[in-house]
């Protein structure tokens, strides 16, 4: 089963979301980085996060909620408050979807790393959100854009999908494997192509940008509608009563 929102028609139906939706009593918490972040929806700032277009995908009988902050990791969305007030509305029923991995590289402490702090908290979320009666969902992070010099795609980053991947089968939790699904997107785009996904401008093209812009890391409209493509994709598959309030 595919699902595809061409990102035009996407971006109008995000700024024209009825009030009525905050009604409903299933609600779908999204916690993460800047990759999955709301960024402002306006002329002067073409980033966009993949869980800012998310809610498009589902039915009026799921709320969704993004929590996802620039700059967050694992440890410090818990250190900074951010969880708890999560936790504190759970309700039985609910989803959590927990994707970090990007900012938790920069831990460089000796409790760092994929296989320490990453991976501590990554349990933790699905610990606390279990106690809570509602369903956590883990998801690989998207990956950055890098190709070598003969063109070929190459990962950055290291052990962290693994990692997420390990905790989601020792703990049994649904897994969506963004990061194999974006690198497979990557690859099958190319080095140049590909750059449409990310926030790449030319100079002149963009009146923020005189210089142009090369982020390789961030997703302009369509690689974030691109990523909620693959993510509705694998939560058909991997979480089956979620999957009964997307769109079809």
């Amino acid at each position: 089963m595919k699902f595809r929102v061409p990102w035009i028609i996407a971006l109008g139906m995000l700024l024209s979301l009825s009030a009525a939706a905050i009604t409903n009593t299933t609600t779908l918490y999204l916690i993460g980085d800047s990759t999955m972040a709301d960024k402002p929806v306006l002329p002067a700032n073409p980033e966009r996060g993949w869980g800012q277009l998310l809610s498009l995908y589902f039915r009026e009988s799921l709320r969704v909620e993004n929590h996802a902050v620039n700059g967050r990791s694992a440890k410090s969305f818990v250190s900074e408050g951010r969880w708890k007030k999560i936790v504190d509305r759970l309700a039985p029923g609910d989803y959590v979807l927990i994707q970090f991995g990007h900012n938790d590289q920069k831990d460089k402490s000796p409790s760092g790393g994929a296989f320490g702090h990453y991976k501590k908290f990554l349990e933790r979320y699905v610990r606390e959100t279990r106690e809570r009666q509602a369903i956590p969902i883990l998801a690989t992070s998207v990956v950055r854009r890098r190709f070598d010099k003969q063109g070929r795609f190459f990962d950055t980053l290291g052990d962290y999908p693994k990692v997420t991947r390990q905790v989601a089968q020792d703990m049994q939790v649904p897994l969506l494997d963004l990061h194999n699904q974006t690198a497979g997107l990557l690859e099958k785009l190319g080095s140049e192509k590909s750059t449409m996904l990310y926030n790449h401008l030319g100079p002149g093209e963009h009146p923020e940008h005189a210089n142009g812009l090369a982020d390789d890391t961030h997703f302009n409209a369509v690689g974030a509608t691109r990523v909620c493509d693959l993510a509705a994709d694998e939560i058909s598959i991997k979480v089956p009563s979620l999957a009964t309030h997307l769109r079809r």
